[in-house]
């Protein structure tokens, strides 16, 4: 979604994960936070995209030296947002899927504006999902996408690339040409959603307590000279699910 966001507001796109800027050398993380700031300045207009935010900036009460570390980070990051927020035209959207971990800092008014809740699937995205999925796949006639849609709820889009995976694995075992219903009847055998429904309820009051819709809105409102700084909540593994991200 990041990256479709990027394309939509004809942006740079930078995106990095939390553990490319973390370093056991001291002060090192947060040269690396400073580097990612200026270099999103320089080529301007840009997106920033952490991935897995959470481990950069866990929520503050650790162990001496980690909280020193956390510490440093943290302030370093509400800097570089200072700055930004006067540069106009760099966004930084976050991704996580433990925003409970997040340090409250990051999550007030000035920080992080704009907090949308992304979903898994439904069965009609679940439906193009497998459809991109098994686009370059010999499918056989018995083979009813609209039918494995249905059966694989709150399946992921890491879910149900296992699934045609396996479906493929399946035929190369049997020696067939075609990949057939059998087949992904075998790999549908062997699979499961990696969201739970505990995680679904859990998902649904973070979505609640949020209220300010979701990634459909987000994707209109974050070009805007207002919204430009961003965190997504995602079930675990969703990333794939909600766009070229």
């Amino acid at each position: 979604m990041a990256k479709a966001v990027a394309h939509e507001a004809e942006a740079n796109f930078v995106a990095t994960k939390s553990s490319d800027l973390l370093s056991q050398w001291y002060g090192e993380s947060e040269q690396q936070v400073a580097r990612l700031s200026r270099r999103a300045r320089q080529v301007a207009p840009t997106v920033i995209f952490i991935d897995e935010i959470d481990s950069l900036v866990p929520a503050r009460g650790g162990g001496l030296g980690e909280q020193a570390v956390t510490e440093r980070v943290i302030n370093t990051i509400l800097s570089e947002m200072v700055g930004l927020e006067e540069v106009q035209s760099v966004i930084v959207i976050g991704e996580t899927n433990r925003p409970n971990l997040i340090d409250p800092a990051l999550l007030r008014p000035g920080r992080f504006d704009e907090l949308i809740y992304v979903p898994v699937s439904d069965q009609d995205s679940r439906r193009h999902i497998l459809s991109i999925q098994t686009g370059e796949m010999p499918l056989g006639s018995g083979v009813d996408l609209d039918d494995i849609a249905a059966r694989t709820d709150r399946y992921t889009g890491a879910d149900l690339q296992d699934v045609v995976r396996r479906a493929g694995l399946v035929t190369l075992r049997r020696d067939f040409e075609m990949v057939d219903g059998d087949a992904f009847e075998a790999a549908l055998a062997e699979s499961r959603a990696s969201v739970t429904p505990e995680m679904e309820r859990e998902y649904a009051e973070i979505q609640a307590s949020l209220g300010k819709g979701g990634a459909a809105q987000a994707a209109d409102r974050l070009p805007s000279a207002n919204c430009r700084l961003m965190i997504n909540f995602l079930p675990s593994n969703a990333a794939g699910i909600v766009g070229p991200a």
